[in-house]
């Protein structure tokens, strides 16, 4: 059975209090966001002994850790700014055996230097995408000498966004150490959400073998083509709800083809895990018994 989870980052508490909290709405795994009340990862460095804690009390709560999150914009156009986001990436990477979980995830990016969701022209350039390849291979081969796995959660204003472009990627550095977030709601733009159920066949048609985790929102056509975010206490990565003219709201509040996406999904990973986001805490119970709803409905 696929099993349902959610990122930590939408619980704004201490450590200790997020897991009482997940463990209340019953999930039975996580997506970690090192990113707690009583410690946060982007603000003081993460240490072998502080990740093992974390990763300890998660075990002890029966909540495996299926993936650590380092979102970050990699290709940023400022040398300072990407050198320092990428050695947070890295920082993830190093410690990831130690929190449990080798897989660590980022989308790749995009030129713009004042938001990491906003199309940027530099991002169609071929010069761009190899500079962005090169840097993932640079991760890849990090990841590797720590015994992680690098999954990308690619995103339709990022540099890598399309299936092709994903393709392309797998292509040029390899599946050793690589893999692929499942997120179909992150190819879609307002040409794609014309044929939601085609676009979704179109994944899973060439990308399923990379998948190893997957993620649950939703997508709708808007007029407000600007940058969008929910007014949460969470990081920008979590309050972001779309950029452009589909915005990314919770499971369930969209037009999503969800009972077409988890049969495809369990086709050639039956177990793997969906991890629940867009949304704030309020709307946690209502989300999860949309894709309870529809995993009993379609019997996986």
């Amino acid at each position: 059975m696929i099993s349902i989870g959610i990122f930590t980052g939408y619980y704004p508490y201490t450590m200790a209090e997020v897991i009482r909290r997940i463990k209340a709405s019953g999930f039975n795994c996580v997506q970690l966001d090192v990113t707690f009340k009583d410690f946060d990862a982007a603000k003081e460095p993460l240490t072998k002994k502080k990740a093992n804690e974390i990763r300890d009390a998660f075990r002890e709560a029966d909540l495996p850790i299926v993936a650590v999150s380092a979102y970050t914009n990699f290709i940023h156009p400022d040398p300072d700014v990407r050198k320092k986001n990428i050695d947070y990436l890295k920082m993830m990477m190093r410690y990831a055996r130690d929190l449990g979980c080798p897989y660590v995830a980022s989308e790749t990016g995009t030129y713009n230097r004042e938001s990491d969701w906003v199309w940027h022209d530099k991002n169609a350039s071929p010069a761009v995408f190899e500079e962005t390849i090169e840097i993932i291979r640079d991760l890849v081969a990090y990841a590797k000498e720590w015994g992680a796995t690098f999954i990308v959660e690619n995103y339709v204003n990022n540099v890598i966004g399309s299936v092709e472009q994903v393709e392309r990627m797998f292509k040029e550095v390899g599946c050793d150490h690589l893999g692929l977030i499942c997120d179909p709601t992150n190819y879609f733009d307002e040409n794609t959400i014309q044929d939601v159920d085609g676009t979704l066949n179109h994944i899973f048609d060439r990308l399923s073998d990379h998948m190893v985790i997957a993620h649950a929102k939703d997508i709708n056509l808007t007029e407000d083509l600007g940058e969008k975010h929910a007014d949460i206490d969470a990081d920008a990565s979590h309050t972001f709800r779309g950029s452009g003219a589909v915005e990314l709201p919770a499971a369930g509040l969209g037009i999503l083809n969800y009972d077409l996406y988890v049969k495809r999904l369990a086709e050639k990973h039956p177990n793997i895990p969906l991890i629940i986001e867009h949304l704030d805490e309020g709307d946690i119970d209502r989300a999860k018994r949309f894709i309870v709803d529809t995993l009993k409905r379609v019997g996986v």
